[in-house]
């Protein structure tokens, strides 16, 4: 009953501080003018809202460059694998290689890399 009991506690301070942590501000009155709130851009005004939508080809992109850069997150842990594994762990990394190729190989022939 014990851990349980601090594991309550635990989480009803971490609630209470983001309660604390996500009203605060609306209670507090900012001493800013509205010039001030204007996000910076070298003295001008911005052309476009923040929020504004980007084209579906950038997400494309970034999904691409995300799911092939994960392959750097894999290949460092295995370079130190492999020299205790040998020849084990050089097949199972090929493995993982040919499926991203396919990967890109798809995303080619689909037209998600043509920038057109």
């Amino acid at each position: 009953m014990r851990p349980f009991a601090a594991a309550l506690a635990l989480v009803l301070a971490v609630g209470g501080a983001v309660l604390a942590i996500r009203w605060l501000p609306a209670a507090v009155p900012s001493p800013t003018t509205a010039p001030e709130r204007v996000p910076f851009l070298g003295g001008g005004l911005p052309e476009v809202h923040a929020w504004s939508r980007f084209h579906v080809r950038y997400y494309a992109m970034a999904l691409l460059f995300l799911a092939f850069d994960m392959e750097m997150v894999y290949m460092y842990p295995w370079a130190v694998v492999f020299v205790e594994e040998g020849a084990l762990a050089l097949a199972e990394m090929l493995m993982f290689i040919v499926i991203l190729l396919l990967g890109i190989l798809y995303a080619w022939r689909e037209g998600g890399l043509r920038w057109a």
